[in-house]
């Protein structure tokens, strides 16, 4: 992606997106990308609502980029306010008139006026941008309040003095794609039922075996059957449950791809491999004294996890090459 400066007239940077030939589009994903594009063609605000590592906000800046709109990225944040939203009150335009007219006669015109510059929610509801608002449940509710006539009634109401200037009306290719974790994360507040009414909420959970798979792969380097065997020891120790935090499809990428750079082949019997395994999945269970022996046990499940698996694959590479025989 590209980042343009925006003209004298705007005053935010936006987001000019290109589809990515890096996207993976396999039947499940294919499938959530269409049903998002049809509410958001249809003029519906589209919520992404699943734990991290799901692909929440790759799918949302991938499905922005069919929009063919410039995109607005903000993230949501405990310290964001209704003013980081859309704009502020930002010093003062002096203006000062000597009128000559009569040479005898000199008069003095002055006046102040406050200057407004736009934010990023404001700027995409005048532009027509696709709005992409990650992470928003944890900014506090009272500051997305301003979304609530932005996105029904199609009007921006400014925080202005000035009643001339005081709504934006909101451009109709304006378009806007949010992203949560689910509310038992901690930081996350509780979405507005208003805002929430407003928004078509799609559940991202855990994609299936062959989709991490080919993910991992195009995102790694690492040789399909190898990333097979990275992807099953990660879904195995997600399905035990055995962490403080579930391992994801990150996990997966980043063990294939260091071992890619490394050329190893995962191995049972490759110490630099397994403890790549262990530095990435180990880190999910917190690290402390009375976790001791919980982290003991949870070595040895990854340890037989991975020769397992390592195993199970070896087995078929030698039955498929014997039966060739």
């Amino acid at each position: 992606m590209a980042i343009a400066s925006r003209p004298k007239t705007q005053s935010k940077a936006f987001i000019s997106l290109r589809s990515s030939v890096d996207f993976i589009a396999t039947g499940t994903t294919s499938e959530v990308m269409d049903r998002a594009l049809a509410y958001l063609r249809a003029g519906f605000p589209v919520h992404f609502r699943g734990p991290a590592g799901t692909g929440k906000t790759t799918l949302a800046l991938h499905i922005a980029a069919q929009l063919n709109r410039p995109v607005m990225l903000m993230v949501g944040d405990e310290q964001l306010t209704s003013s980081d939203l859309v704009g502020e009150q930002n010093g003062y335009r002096y203006r000062r008139v000597v009128d000559r007219y009569i040479h005898s006669v000199v008069k003095y015109e002055e006046d102040a006026v406050q200057s407004w510059v736009d934010n990023r929610l404001t700027t995409a509801c005048r532009e027509g941008f696709t709005l992409v608002y990650d992470e928003f449940t944890r900014s506090r509710p009272e500051a997305n309040n301003v979304l609530l006539a932005a996105l029904e009634e199609r009007v921006l109401v400014l925080p202005t003095s000035n009643g001339a200037n005081a709504y934006v009306k909101v451009h109709p290719e304006f378009r806007a794609i949010f992203t949560s974790n689910p509310q038992e994360y901690a930081g996350v507040h509780d979405a507005p039922d208003a805002l929430s009414d407003r928004l078509v909420t799609m559940d991202l959970d855990y994609y299936d075996r062959e989709t991490e798979i080919a993910i991992t792969q195009s995102n790694s380097g690492l040789d399909a059957d190898e990333v097979e065997r990275v992807v099953d020891i990660v879904r195995e120790f997600r399905a035990s449950g055995e962490y403080d935090q579930s391992p994801t499809l990150r996990a997966c990428i980043m063990i294939s791809r260091v071992s890619a750079m490394q050329g190893l082949r995962p191995s049972a019997s490759d110490n630099r491999f397994v403890q790549i395994c262990l530095d990435v999945l180990e880190s999910k269970t917190a690290f402390t004294s009375k976790n001791r022996d919980r982290r003991t046990a949870q070595r040895k499940m990854l340890l037989q996890l991975i020769g397992h698996h390592m195993t199970r694959q070896t087995n078929v590479a030698l039955r498929t090459a014997t039966h060739e025989g």
